[in-house]
């Protein structure tokens, strides 16, 4: 029988590359996207052409009615899910003294709230199974932290502190909850930075290059394959040599 994986944020940049990824590997796939439609029916189209099985959801993962209701869409078309891939996230460039509650509520709310709500809508037919498979993704910057990020630097901090004590609870079930944290990557969230940011990126980078969506892709299935049975709780950071 397929697996079932569901990629949140699947429209486009990493989502869509993990996704297409796990398509082209036999999964079914479902797609989630919150506000992207028309990049969301492109991809699901794309997919179906191929003839690989694929479903899109709509939700905003944020409000837990929308979660329950995305998930009872895919029980009835998909069975219970497998592997969890929470990408969904956002991101902002302001000073830490020009932040405003609303910046910094819904920064947190999308980036970890939304993860929970997730979370929990799966973790209780894994545990029934006592099998399944949780990746979330953080950032380069939820390790480092980052000058004028700081919302979205202690939002994906949140996300690993989240996948290492969700990992604990979770091994005696079997089910593995690991956390890929990408640096620099070609990526709609990035096309905002002007060109003399992206070549100092760049330098500062051993490999001397960003990272594409398709090569983060790679990690996050690495991570949800049987390859990586042993390994639970465990941060991988995909950056180029930029953090060492």
């Amino acid at each position: 029988m397929k697996k079932t994986v569901l990629i949140t944020g699947a429209s486009k940049g990493i989502g869509r590359a993990t996704a297409m990824l796990f398509a082209e590997k036999g999964y079914q796939v479902v797609l989630h996207y919150c506000t992207d439609a028309d990049g969301a029916m492109r991809f699901h189209h794309d997919l179906l052409e191929k003839q690989l099985p694929a479903m899109l959801c709509q939700a905003d993962i944020t409000q837990r009615a929308d979660v329950e209701n995305m998930f009872y869409q895919i029980s009835s078309a998909f069975g219970s899910v497998d592997i969890l891939i929470n990408n969904a996230g956002i991101a902002q460039q302001k000073l830490f003294d020009e932040i405003s509650d609303d910046d910094w509520n819904r920064m947190f709310d999308v980036n970890v709230k939304g993860m929970y709500h997730c979370t929990q809508a799966v973790i209780s037919d894994m545990i029934a199974k006592k099998d399944g498979c949780i990746v979330n993704i953080s950032s380069i910057w939820g390790l480092s932290g980052a000058s004028m990020e700081v919302h979205y630097s202690a939002a994906k901090a949140a996300v690993i502190g989240f996948t290492k004590a969700l990992a604990k609870e979770m091994g005696p079930s079997n089910i593995r909850v690991n956390c890929v944290a990408p640096g620099v990557v070609d990526t709609a969230m990035n096309a905002a930075l002007d060109s003399a940011t992206l070549a100092a990126l760049k330098e500062d980078t051993p490999l001397m290059r960003i990272g594409t969506p398709e090569e983060i892709a790679q990690v996050i299935y690495f991570l949800a394959s049987d390859n990586a049975r042993f390994i639970t709780g465990q941060v991988l950071s995909p950056n180029g040599g930029f953090l060492i």
